[in-house]
């Protein structure tokens, strides 16, 4: 199973330390899995212009590849101006319509308010939806109170961040064994 982890942002460091956390916690608890995080602020991602994603070279087709070959995919993103930033839409731009057509995608957002919780539910639900994502419907939302000193504070958030561990994993095996099984009908 091979799980990648986005960092949706080139600026901030509270996305990158949920995705830590997601990730330590992903190693520790399924060894088994193949997890590599993206940080996008480490990576000169060029910006879409219409082609195939194979069509780019360098760190574009490195992450654009990366994310077409996951079974899983886990994204964090930072809210900005109440939306999600133009870094992590360009990714969806590059990918193709049906990128996560059988993948399951989860999501942690951080944001300085909780009113930004419907950034999720009107923008970034309905991209994933519209590129054929399964979405783990529960995500974890992590406001700036629950950090202190790059360090997350607040247990609740460590708890929902495990849940989301635990969910994306099952959910994406589930998902495996069923079309597999849906496969193996079929005998050419």
């Amino acid at each position: 199973m091979k799980i990648v982890g986005l960092s949706g942002s080139k600026v901030g460091s509270k996305t990158r330390t949920a995705m830590d956390y997601t990730i330590k916690s992903f190693v520790e608890k399924y060894p088994e899995a193949e997890i590599t995080l993206i940080d996008l602020a480490e990576y000169d991602v060029q910006f879409s212009d219409g082609r195939s994603y194979l069509e780019y070279e360098g760190d574009t087709l490195f992450v654009t590849k990366e994310i077409m070959e996951a079974d899983a995919l886990i994204i964090g993103t930072p809210i900005f101006q109440a939306s999600i930033p133009a870094t992590l839409k360009n990714i969806f731009d590059l990918l193709p319509v049906s990128a996560f057509r059988d993948k399951i995608v989860s999501m942690l957002v951080t944001a300085g308010t909780p009113k930004h919780y419907l950034m999720v539910e009107q923008q970034l639900k309905p991209i994933l939806a519209y590129m054929k994502a399964q979405i783990v419907q529960t995500y974890v939302f992590i406001e700036e109170k629950d950090f202190h000193r790059k360090e997350i504070v607040n247990d609740d958030v460590l708890f929902r961040i495990e849940r989301l561990v635990e969910d994306t994993y099952v959910l994406t095996e589930t998902y495996t064994k069923i079309r597999e099984e849906k496969e193996a009908k079929y005998d050419f």
